[in-house]
């Protein structure tokens, strides 16, 4: 974990940064024919934009039979507003494993349309295995599905014996049914349709704007065709060690969560809380412990909710806690749910992530990706270990980063090694990261950071939350990537937006 001593020295080094920008070259002018899709209407439940279209992508299975069996690809274009201002296609990369890039495009398309003033065509598409992309299913239980068990919390106790029998489950589950689509489920696949996307756009090269997870899937692209990326944005990134990949993902959420909640815990503190019959404490030190004591109740005795038969235990309030941490617009629900548990009389509402088993095919994806594209240890005493050093160092995850997961038990092993980032290519690639991110926190973007060198610089943005473009609500930090995009424009060094 940063401390406190590096991250003040980290701080005053970018602050001295300078800020002058390097024009980068462009990608071409003239619209580019698009022979390969067909474009059409978008289904009414995207909630397409005015303008936004749709078309499918047809996408070989397996890459290794290019001319077998196809799947398609559900793809979205925000055609530009000034077609004599556009340079390119601007593609916007969701995250995940399993966020749809059309969803994504129909939410943020307008804001992103405003920043760029016709400069390029905003296209996004739903990897394999999402939306309304061909989809994998594994056939799970009902209690496999929910959030709370598709990510390895262990027991209340820190046992870790019922979640070891969940990912033998889910394994063997995924293997009996899931086929060739679970199997084509990889960040290598992804890579490739994008590509093969680029090229029935009719586009030299690509710009992109790529979220959390979407952050690797550009790095790998940016490794495996240099020569067609243009201006490269990794918005909230991760470590991209190829030896740990997700498995050092999820390790890094206990990080982040540590990272963050102190700015939960000042908003929880403020006195503006307390007419609103939110505050927790007096004093945002003692915000964390209020946490944590609940969390050892709720562990102890579950409280009843307001879904019937679903109760709020330790587990269930620490998920709730790492979602609301995502972004300040969450804090005042998850303090209303901490205000409803502390309440003898109150039944507490669970947020609606947590209210439901998810559907098949997103718990298909949801694992897919992470366990294809990596083999991860199988030891169970090892995890056990782990586990228990975890509760101890990061007790506000309690253990569930280092736990075990279905990858240990993953039928077939990795699909392909894992590509290794490097500082090869042209230095066309900014970097930018919140300093608080609880999911990629921000000592794990560094090595993103150290792995790309030269070919990136980095925006640090003095907030907290998850993605930041566009939704952290910093001028600095916007206008960075506005500039960077609309006229190539990017720091000569590694700045600091406080």
């Amino acid at each position: 974990m940063t401390t406190n001593r590096g991250r003040k020295a980290l701080l005053l080094a970018l602050s001295a940064a300078t800020v002058a920008g390097v024009a980068l070259s462009g990608g071409g002018a003239a619209p580019a024919v698009a022979a390969g899709l067909d474009w059409g209407d978008c289904d009414p439940a995207v909630k397409p934009l005015s303008g936004q279209r749709c078309a499918t992508l047809s996408v070989p299975l397996d890459y290794t039979d290019p001319d077998g069996e196809q799947i398609e690809l559900a793809v979205s274009r925000l055609p530009s507003s000034r077609p004599e201002a556009r340079r390119g296609t601007l593609m916007v990369i969701p995250g995940g494993p399993g966020s749809s890039g059309v969803q994504r495009l129909a939410q943020k398309g307008a804001a992103l349309a405003d920043e760029m003033d016709g400069a390029y065509d905003l296209v996004a598409f739903d990897p394999r295995g999402v939306g309304r992309s061909a989809k994998a299913r594994c056939g799970l239980a009902d209690e496999d599905r929910w959030m709370v068990t598709l990510r390895s919390w262990p027991g209340a106790d820190g046992g870790i014996d019922e979640n070891v029998a969940r990912s033998k489950r889910i394994a063997e589950a995924c293997a009996r049914n899931g086929g060739a689509m679970l199997r084509g489920l990889s960040t290598a696949n992804q890579v490739r349709d994008l590509e093969r996307l680029r090229q029935a756009l009719g586009e030299r090269k690509l710009s992109a704007w790529s979220v959390s997870y979407g952050t690797y899937v550009a790095a790998a692209y940016a490794e495996k065709y240099p020569g067609r990326t243009d201006r490269w944005v990794l918005d909230s990134s991760s470590d991209p060690d190829p030896r740990r990949v997700a498995r050092g993902w999820l390790e890094g959420m206990a990080w982040g969560a540590e990272d963050r909640l102190p700015d939960f815990a000042a908003w929880a503190a403020h006195p503006d809380r307390a007419a609103e019959g939110l505050r927790l404490a007096e004093r945002p030190g003692d915000v964390r412990q209020v946490v944590l004591d609940l969390a050892a109740r709720l562990d102890r005795e579950p409280r009843a909710t307001t879904l019937p038969g679903v109760p709020l235990t330790g587990t269930v309030f620490r998920q709730a806690l790492q979602l609301a941490l995502y972004s300040d617009a969450a804090f005042p629900s998850f303090a209303r749910l901490m205000t409803e548990a502390l309440d003898p009389a109150g039944r507490p509402a669970l947020p609606r992530e947590l209210s439901g088993a998810m559907p098949d095919d997103a718990a298909a994806i949801t694992v897919g990706v992470i366990c294809n594209d990596m083999d991860w240890p199988a030891s169970v005493p090892a995890y056990e270990r782990a586990v228990a050093a975890d509760r101890s160092r990061f007790p506000l995850t309690a253990g569930m980063t280092a736990n075990i997961t279905p990858c240990s038990f993953w039928k077939g092993g990795a699909v392909e090694k894992p590509v290794r980032i490097t500082d090869r290519g042209p230095s066309n690639i900014l970097m930018i990261q919140n300093l608080r991110d609880p999911a990629t926190p921000y000592a794990k973007g560094l090595r993103m950071r150290a792995a790309l060198g030269d070919r990136a610089r980095l925006v640090t943005v003095d907030h907290g939350g998850h993605g930041v473009y566009l939704g952290s609500g910093n001028a600095c930090g916007d206008g960075a990537v506005t500039r960077f995009l609309t006229e190539g424009m990017r720091p000569a060094e590694d700045v600091l937006c406080g």
